[in-house]
């Protein structure tokens, strides 16, 4: 027993030891850096001066920030239909992928392969697609006589154009919903089709509920990463056309490191960390009203 006492003792030293270097990356890579933005968030400081305590005088001119509110505006209204589109478009291309089909590892292949694509790559290759004057997806429409439009130049399509770029890089998700589907016991499925229902029955009455919680874990991620977009607005429009695509990082950006106000900018940092706490918090909140677990029911 001593020497049983004695192995658990050496393993938790050795246990503790070999997670010091992650400790000691987050304290300060992550913790630090944290600490220290919520101290600038309270201070007026312009990068090579002198920082002034203001208290919460960042956070009070907030309110009457007009690009403060503009950028979360269109943040949020990214957010609201880039989600639910990447939701669908993934989930249906698991089920798609999760038949029984010829040459079926080619097409997953195929169907992930945009994930791998650089970011920058990846944004100035929808740079050209959505070019008004010589652009792929304005050939296209052309070639069906359709009308076609001046997409992210636009400040009326900007976002939405910038929507329908966000379901290019599905895979991940794709993946995710692939393995839930591959979970879900087949015994439920034969005992639909026993009492007589169909391919409808057996989506809506087993597919569903047993992939809520996959659906969960990936609306709540699409949120946080949404929220935090940044690459479009830098790359391919600077917030433009007039501050029609000012998504919140990309402001934060601007004000930290082109206007140099780094205390106003650690304000909106944490004031976008409690959005996504906050909205974090409503949906696992409500996750327990229709995400179902099988063990234990509805959570």
């Amino acid at each position: 027993m001593a020497a049983l006492s004695g192995q658990r003792r050496l393993e938790r030293r050795w246990g503790l030891l070999m997670a010091v270097p992650a400790i000691l990356g987050f304290a300060v890579f992550t913790a630090g850096p944290m600490i220290a933005s919520l101290g600038l968030s309270l201070t007026d400081w312009q990068i090579g001066g002198t920082p002034a305590f203001v208290g919460t005088g960042n956070y009070a001119a907030l309110a009457d920030d007009e690009l403060f509110w503009k950028s979360l505006g269109t943040t949020t209204y990214y957010t609201l239909g880039a989600v639910p589109v990447a939701l669908i478009v993934a989930f249906a291309a698991a089920m798609l992928l999760n038949q029984r089909l010829r040459g079926l590892p080619v097409w997953r292949t195929i169907f992930y392969l945009p994930t791998l694509v650089p970011a920058i790559a990846n944004v100035v290759l929808w740079l050209w697609i959505f070019n008004p004057d010589f652009g792929l997806l304005n050939a296209l429409l052309s070639q069906a006589g359709l009308p076609t439009g001046m997409w992210i130049y636009d400040e009326e399509t900007a976002v939405p154009s910038l929507i329908i770029m966000s379901t290019w890089g599905f895979g991940n998700t794709m993946v995710i919903f692939l393995a839930g589907l591959q979970g879900v016991p087949q015994h439920l499925y034969e005992a639909v089709s026993v009492d007589g229902g169909g391919p409808w029955h057996r989506f809506r009455h087993v597919t569903v509920p047993m992939m809520t919680p996959t659906i969960f874990y990936n609306l709540v991620v699409g949120v946080i990463g949404t929220f935090q977009v940044f690459n479009q607005a830098y790359v391919m429009t600077e917030g433009g056309p007039d501050n029609a695509t000012l998504f919140y990082v990309y402001y934060l950006f601007r004000t930290a490191f082109r206007e140099s106000e780094m205390g106003y900018a650690s304000a909106l940092a944490w004031v976008l960390f409690m959005i996504i706490l906050l909205v974090t918090f409503v949906l696992f909140r409500n996750a327990r009203r229709w995400v179902y677990y099988e063990m234990a029911g509805a959570r």
